[in-house]
């Protein structure tokens, strides 16, 4: 019991230290990222049960976050920094 509540308080930790995260999909990834000038996005594949895309970007104040088993087609106005792993608590 007391390692659960240890994860849990983990879990709660990091969500403190990372600030509002919304999880969104593909494509509505893809239509935050239209509606910026100059869009910084955060990628990473990882392999664990397949092939996983992972993204993440910053609008108005609120960070977002995409998953998705085919790459997201990202406009070459974006600037990329690429990510060998995308964590998110929860």
């Amino acid at each position: 019991m007391a390692g659960g509540a240890g994860a849990a308080a983990a879990i709660a930790n990091a969500i403190k230290a990372s600030g509002a995260i919304v999880r969104v999909e593909a494509s509505d990834f893809q239509r935050i990222l239209e509606k910026q000038d100059d869009p910084l996005v955060v990628v990473s594949v990882e392999w664990m049960f397949g092939q996983s895309h992972k993204y993440l970007t910053s609008y108005k104040g609120l960070t977002f976050f995409a998953k998705s088993t085919e790459p997201i087609h990202i406009s070459s106005r974006c600037e990329i920094i690429e990510s060998k792993k995308i964590w998110i608590p929860g």
